[in-house]
């Protein structure tokens, strides 16, 4: 009907999106925290430079990582929405990849070997899965010419691995976190030093971050309703690329 409110979002659901985006720019901020006060800052082409790495792996493959814009742009137009979602990742993307240079040429200047960690295995392995996850996601679901019926096999994987991926990024951060903080102050951690509680502050932050984030996820009843010109849309498209008509018979 013209002229019609909007439908309202679901009970909740703006309160806990609410709390994920507080709980991510906190642990932005005690990243930064962090990294300012204990580890010099960052810089590039300097010894500070390894610094760059862990912020911009908690900003792009943890804070930027577009789950929820299905939840939060519940009422607007499918393909905008699609499009927000792929530049959103395709931005996260881009930050981890100048940190992920960033600590390889820390490494290469300091003499340092690479990729013989756990960290470094699983967001290597985040990294590389995030990518492809990034393309097959833009090829199904934003070029034209992808047959409904494979779009609609492909989706189920499509969430899974998102979930699943965003679950080995925060993984791969606590590791990284553990793993600075052995090589910098193993012999002061046991003693409750504000750098190692800082630290360990930020790695129960990424846990609160992913659950809240995990939850609204998983909601069935927040996911986001097809609008009424969207089923349409896919009725007519299904006709199109499956040669079915809108009655079940083929043309």
């Amino acid at each position: 009907m013209d002229g019609a409110p909007p439908a309202a979002s679901p009970a909740g659901l703006s309160a806990y999106v609410a709390v994920s985006q507080m709980l991510g720019l906190t642990l932005l901020a005690t990243t930064g925290a962090w990294l300012g006060r204990y580890r010099g800052g960052v810089a590039w082409h300097s010894p500070l430079q390894f610094n760059i790495h862990p912020l911009c792996m908690v900003l792009g493959m943890v804070f930027l990582q577009a789950l929820l814009v299905y939840r939060v742009f519940r009422h607007e137009a499918k393909r905008s929405t699609k499009a927000l979602h792929a530049l959103l990742h395709g931005l996260a993307l881009l930050i981890a990849l100048v940190g992920i240079i960033a600590v390889f040429e820390s490494h290469r200047t300091k003499g340092i070997p690479d990729m013989y960690s756990l960290h470094s295995w699983c967001g290597m392995a985040a990294f590389v899965l995030y990518l492809l996850q990034w393309l097959l996601g833009c090829g199904f679901f934003l070029l034209p010419g992808t047959s409904f019926s494979l779009r609609s096999r492909y989706k189920p994987h499509h969430v899974f691995f998102g979930i699943a991926l965003f679950v080995l990024s925060i993984i791969a951060c606590l590791l990284g976190i553990t793993e600075m903080l052995l090589f910098n102050i193993r012999d002061s951690y046991s003693l409750f030093v504000p750098e190692g509680v800082l630290a360990n502050t930020l790695g129960v932050l990424l846990v609160a971050f992913g659950l809240v984030v995990g939850y609204v996820l998983t909601r069935d009843d927040w996911k986001r309703p097809p609008l009424a010109e969207e089923l349409a849309l896919s009725m007519d498209f299904k006709t199109l690329t499956e040669g079915e008509s809108p009655g079940g018979g083929t043309q």
